[in-house]
């Protein structure tokens, strides 16, 4: 892991832990010390990573990023970037995953947006962490022995609905996608198209308030993320915040000033907007990127 590889393809991921001696799955544990070395904790300088195994066989990265001069709340835990790394590559269920250290309450609550989120196991790999009886050999814990008493999807939601990892399309439409009034109009037409796409994979069951944004660098590279839900409200996860993961896991590690045209996506008048705080993230931590707000229905 020499360079930021936020995404494994399974035979990578077999080739490796066949030269370790190892299985995939205990493979996750060895890919936990390096992951954190690609951590943007500026603030708490504690840097925190998560490599989980998907159904599909891929194993993939997710790392704490924090945003100087903005509330805490912006920041993205790295089981939540983790999540969003699954979502953004098409991937239908997390099985095993291992964490640097104990997933704090926000980051176990957020995780129950899964199907079958009880069933994940979960290995935790700080040394000072004192072994679970009811851990199994490799170490691994049901998810739903750290979190026990529940409240999920299941208590807000009809059992059939898509959840976080499920397929989905919203079915939301923008007036003449191509029709923009400033003058780089190529560009934020791609962005408008990519912004509303995102939206129409957005995860909002609990207010209806659909939502995406693309950014694009001065390379001109396009990067997407939506709005994720919780049935608990707050550990949702912000549009921006799911595109800067498509940001730094896919633009080579560049500073959020590399950033300097995003488009925002939403419902005109929505219970949930994103405009006021998709601005602030923004304008903070790459000043000269040109935002723009488009709605949908």
């Amino acid at each position: 892991m020499d360079k930021p590889n936020f995404v494994t393809r399974p035979e990578e991921a077999e080739s490796a832990a066949k030269q370790l001696g190892v299985s995939v799955v205990q493979l996750l544990h060895s890919l936990v010390k390096p992951a954190q070395s690609f951590a943007r904790p500026p603030i708490s300088k504690f840097h925190v990573g998560a490599v989980g195994l998907g159904s599909s066989g891929r194993i993939f990265l997710g790392v704490n990023v924090e945003f100087p001069g903005l509330p805490l709340h912006h920041s993205i835990h790295a089981e939540q970037f983790l999540i969003t790394n699954l979502t953004l590559n098409g991937e239908r269920q997390l099985r095993f995953f291992a964490v640097s250290d104990a997933p704090c309450g926000h980051c176990r609550q957020f995780l129950q947006e899964i199907r079958d989120a009880p069933e994940i196991r979960v290995l935790i790999t700080d040394p000072k962490t004192a072994a679970d009886p009811d851990a199994d050999s490799d170490g691994f814990l049901r998810l739903g022995s750290i979190l026990p008493h529940r409240f999920g999807p299941e208590d807000l939601l009809g059992k059939d609905l898509p959840l976080i990892l499920d397929h989905r399309d919203n079915s939301l439409t923008i007036s003449d996608p191509d029709s923009i009034s400033n003058g780089n109009t190529d560009i934020t037409s791609e962005l408008k198209r990519t912004a509303l796409a995102a939206a129409n994979r957005s995860y909002s069951p609990y207010s209806s308030c659909q939502s995406g944004v693309a950014l694009v660098d001065c390379d001109g590279k396009v990067y997407r993320g939506w709005y994720m839900e919780s049935a608990a409200y707050n550990p949702s996860l912000g549009p921006v915040q799911a595109a800067l993961v498509d940001y730094i896991a896919n633009g080579g590690g560049g500073g959020y000033e590399r950033i300097i045209g995003a488009v925002l996506v939403e419902k005109e008048n929505a219970v949930v907007r994103q405009e006021l705080t998709a601005r602030l993230l923004l304008q903070t931590i790459s000043p000269k990127c040109e935002f723009n707000v488009f709605h949908c229905r």
